[in-house]
């Protein structure tokens, strides 16, 4: 029996919706929603149940959270699978060329707890989405992109690639136990290439612009350097792909991933559709 977690995320929801219907799978949510089991990792006391008869835990990494807080999380939810005698975890971590990012930290902690741990494992070393280029890279009311991208680029991934791939991987384990997967896209996209697509303008403003933009955003505490770290790591040609190989394209089975372009397109104009 596999166990997805975190099926009220974005990637989550992704893979709950891939593995509809089938008997094999069961998903968890912090929220206990129905015909899912309740997994707060921030509540140990529910993970014995949630994990009884578990073979295999796809972990979706619980991030969004200071590291102590997403180190707890995680800790929580090994040492339960542990104890309940599941096989194999296979976790959503991120990947190589991200250890220059502020939230590398938590997610390099987590793989290190499971290479010691009694489980079998797999770690999906996630790139970056398409769809988060959408938080750095959206044009503002002028129609200009002033995410501080410089001349880098970020060798971004499709959200639905990923969902595929964690779901190939977590319901055939075996193959892939010990191994850990690179999961970048092809080509690098920055700003100039971004703003073309969407016929907008690349302006970048300064980090401590972006600085002092996202804190005025609304967003908590923590977000702050890692979106301005992020910035940075793609500015100076740390997130551009060159430093991983990929292995995307063979664990699609062969498929053409899709274009991190148009998935950025696509997600921008739905979110001003939406607006």
């Amino acid at each position: 029996m596999l166990l997805v977690t975190g099926v009220s995320g974005a990637l989550g929801s992704l893979v709950a919706e891939r593995v509809a219907g089938r008997g094999d799978v069961v998903l968890g949510t912090r929220a206990g929603l129905p015909g899912t089991r309740l997994v707060d990792f921030d509540d140990p006391s529910t993970l014995p149940d949630a994990f009884a008869g578990i073979d295999t835990l796809l972990l979706i990494s619980a991030g969004y959270g200071e590291d102590d807080v997403v180190v707890a999380r995680h800790e929580a939810a090994l040492s339960a699978a542990e104890r309940a005698g599941v096989g194999h975890v296979v976790y959503t971590s991120l990947s190589g060329d991200g250890d220059h990012l502020t939230y590398a930290l938590a997610h390099r902690w987590t793989e290190r707890r499971l290479q010691r741990s009694s489980l079998d494992w797999t770690i999906l070393r996630n790139g970056l989405y398409a769809e988060f280029l959408t938080w750095i890279a959206t044009p503002d009311a002028d129609n200009r992109i002033t995410g501080p991208l410089g001349d880098g680029g970020l060798a971004a991934v499709a959200r639905a690639d990923l969902a595929d791939i964690a779901v190939a991987v977590a319901t055939d384990p075996a193959p892939h136990a010990g191994r850990v997967y690179e999961l970048v896209g092809d080509r690098p996209l920055g700003g100039v290439e971004l703003a073309e697509a969407l016929g907008a303008t690349y302006a970048p403003v300064t980090l401590a612009e972006a600085r002092t933009a996202v804190a005025a955003s609304g967003a908590q505490a923590f977000q702050v350097p890692m979106l301005v770290g992020t910035y940075s790591a793609i500015a100076h040609g740390f997130l551009d792909g060159s430093g991983v190989k990929s292995d995307l394209r063979a664990l699609l089975g062969g498929r053409e991933p899709l274009d991190a372009l148009e998935v950025f397109v696509a997600a921008v104009r739905d979110g001003a559709a939406g607006a």
